[in-house]
């Protein structure tokens, strides 16, 4: 799990956060980009009031409010320059007189660019508030906004929550009298509130602007917000907000940093901190520091056991201190052609790895060879075969240069194996976190652990991997929350697993990936042992990727065991044969990939999931998942079906080294038991080739 996030997480009652949330969001300013301002609901707004403003394509932003009536973490994401979709996990207090319980929220909102401003016309948006989730904070509007020198000026039409005051009647009624009636049954939230969008007898109007100074990094705002804070003051029956009136000032702490401070509705004050990241910001090309080539060394400074007349010792030698490792090699010398199989662990971007290796492959070897194939190895899969000229001694390699790509292949009786710098076993130590969101009585339960992993590379293309956990802190012990789910106990558990395995086994398999010698086109996976958290098990992944296709297909199936809470060797009773069928489209759309897969779950209910991915030049991916089952809405519990957002996260873009190294996370407004698949071993051999599929190296100059 990723630091970054876990410490923009961290719950807060007080006003002392926002001083420890400024340390550390300074952190991350390399990453950030300036943006539009952002309202209290983490849209892009006035203070409370949304705008029909958008931020650059690409942008992701977190921002924390906490003010008199609420306490509010919220994601957005602009989706495509015209798209803005944001997660909000709302906290409000007082709901009981008298009581410290807080009620915890969840819920999504979108708003999409209907006109583009021009000098004459405005910026035209439409939202919806509580898309999916319970509907106590249901809004739907149609907004504009125009800018005049300084002046950002909005006027919105409203419904739902911004509709109370200055209201007429609804103009929609004219169209169907199912307009007039707006049915607030929120059920178990998680479902779309069709039944609410742009209803009830009234239309409000809401409208602000704001003010952005020339010499200094503030900005002040005004607004008009028709929204009588109905539920948050007594259970939808008085109104607590007795002004429309807030005004606030905002300081741009940094080009990608705001902090607010608000007077809203002339009652009660609110601060609020966001936080931008620039998704799509330029990638980083990492280059290998420079060294001196075997041919150039003296022999005394030659290691030992390196025979210096063999081309290929210097030539690997050479490779694998610029940080790439070649698996296997082959002359074919009637054809002055190489074949060279390269894996690559280090190079954010295979075509900066192919580029490096293509320089050094030309210095060493044979001077009969004119002709190389590179046969791209991803993960232990052969992907690709790209052909490329030999350079001219000392020459180096640009993408603008012919270079043809074609299936990849298997190696078969190489001339020449790997083993002579790279180790067989590897072990590394890593500080990591774990942790469970959302939780009603603790929305952020974590642990922070570190990690001692081992990976042992064995007979016949066989890896045993391994790693134990050992806690250095955590908030769990004080939970006690109990599962009532009437499913198999799955997922719903988690916190037991937490609490009785702060110490013990992450992950204990055998493991063997390929590619199938004479179908290049299809690569496998199988497995056994320790597979997370949760489950044990075996099982194994095909995948059908055709030479150069945007469509992939893919099977894939386990028989998993359910763990001990306690993170040792013992299981409970529970077993399941889990398997799917997946199709995957790489979209020719900004990057966006999709992916349907349909089978059989961990509590053995049957469904679909649907998910949708955006991958970044820089290697940034964010995406959104869904998944229905045969499990009814009432069975499956709160949030009525599973849902959630998916984040991979290159460090190269935090530290601008190029270097391939990232972070995953998946979060869900809340873990139930229906849909639950195993995590990493479900329909993912295609997610984790995405790196270096064809199109990385059939336009690799585009970046």
């Amino acid at each position: 799990m990723n630091i970054f996030f876990h410490h923009f997480s961290v719950y807060f009652n007080q006003a002392t956060f926002f001083i420890r949330k400024i340390v550390l969001v300074t952190f991350a300013t390399s990453l950030l980009v300036f943006s539009v301002h952002a309202s209290n609901y983490g849209t892009t707004g006035v203070i409370e009031i949304p705008s029909a403003r958008m931020q650059p394509d690409g942008t992701f932003s977190f921002g924390i409010t906490h003010d008199g009536l609420l306490e509010s973490y919220a994601m957005t994401y602009q989706a495509f320059d015209w798209l803005e979709g944001t997660f909000r996990y709302t906290g409000t207090s007082d709901i009981y007189p008298g009581s410290d319980y807080v009620y915890w929220d969840r819920n999504y909102e979108v708003k999409a660019r209907l006109l583009s401003e021009t000098e004459t016309l405005p910026e035209l948006s439409v939202g919806i508030r509580d898309l999916v989730g319970t509907g106590k904070y249901g809004a739907e509007y149609l907004v504009a906004s125009k800018q005049f020198n300084n002046w950002d000026v909005t006027f919105g039409l409203g419904w739902g929550r911004l509709a109370d005051r200055a209201n007429i009647s609804n103009p929609l009624t004219v169209l169907s009298d199912n307009f007039e009636t707006r049915i607030q049954d929120t059920g178990l939230g998680g479902e779309v509130s069709a039944k609410t969008f742009f209803r009830g007898k009234n239309m409000g109007f809401f409208g602000g602007a704001s003010y952005r100074f020339d010499d200094l990094p503030l900005s002040a705002h005004v607004e008009y917000n028709p929204d009588e804070n109905r539920w948050e003051g007594s259970r939808g029956r008085d109104p607590l907000s007795k002004s429309p009136l807030s005004y606030g000032l905002t300081w741009h702490a940094a080009d990608t940093i705001d902090i607010s401070l608000s007077h809203q509705h002339l009652e009660h004050i609110g601060v609020r901190i966001q936080v931008r990241m620039d998704t799509a910001k330029t990638p980083t090309h990492y280059k290998p520091k420079g060294f001196v080539s075997t041919l150039d060394m003296p022999a005394d400074d030659l290691p030992k056991g390196l025979n210096a007349a063999l081309w290929y010792d210097r030539f690997l030698y050479d490779i694998e201190r610029a940080d790439l490792f070649v698996l296997n090699a082959k002359l074919f010398p009637t054809e002055s052609r190489a074949e060279i199989e390269i894996n690559n662990d280090t190079f954010a971007y295979w075509p900066d790895a192919l580029a490096k290796a293509h320089e050094i492959t030309s210095l060493h070897v044979p001077s009969y060879i004119t002709t190389i194939d590179y046969v791209i190895n991803e993960q232990g899969h052969q992907l690709h075969t790209v052909t490329l000229s030999r350079l001219q001694p000392g020459a180096l390699f640009t993408w603008g240069e012919k270079h043809l790509v074609r299936p990849g292949r298997a190696i078969i009786e190489p001339n020449h194996t790997t083993g002579f710098v790279k180790d067989d076993i590897y072990v590394d130590a890593t500080i990591d976190t774990r942790f469970m969101l959302f939780d009603p009585d603790q929305p952020l339960t974590y642990q922070l652990f570190a990690r001692l992993g081992t990976k042992i590379d064995l007979p016949h293309n066989w890896v045993m991997r391994a790693g134990y956990r050992f806690d250095i802190y955590n908030n769990i012990d004080d939970l006690s929350r109990v599962s009532d789910s009437v499913l198999p106990h799955v997922r719903s558990d988690s916190l037991k697993y937490l609490q009785q395995g702060q110490n013990g086994i992450e992950s204990l398999l055998m493991e063997k990936r390929g590619t199938f010698v004479t179908q290049p086109t299809l690569h496998y996976r199988i497995y056994g042992g320790v597979l997370e958290d949760m489950f044990s098990g075996i099982g194994g992944e095909m995948l059908y990727q055709p030479y150069a296709s945007r469509l992939a297909f893919g099977v894939s199936a386990a028989y998993a065991v359910q763990r001990e809470y306690d993170g040792g060797l013992g299981h409970l009773d529970y077993k399941v044969l889990t398997g799917h069928a997946s199709v995957f489209w790489a979209t020719p759309f900004e990057g966006y990939d999709m992916a349907v897969h349909a089978g059989r779950y961990l509590a053995k209910d049957l469904g679909a999931t649907v998910e949708v991915r955006r991958t970044f030049d820089n290697g940034w991916q964010l995406g959104l998942w869904a998944t229905i089952t045969d499990v009814p809405f009432d069975e499956f519990g709160e949030g009525s079906f599973d849902k959630g957002m998916f984040f991979r996260i290159p460090f190269d873009s935090l530290f601008g080294n190029g270097r391939k190294s990232v972070s995953k996370t998946r979060i869900r407004p809340i873990q139930r038991d229906g849909g639950a698949r195993l995590e990493g071993y479900s329909g993912e051999l295609w997610w984790e080739m995405r790196d270096a599929r064809f199109d990385m190296f059939a336009n690799p100059i585009r970046r």
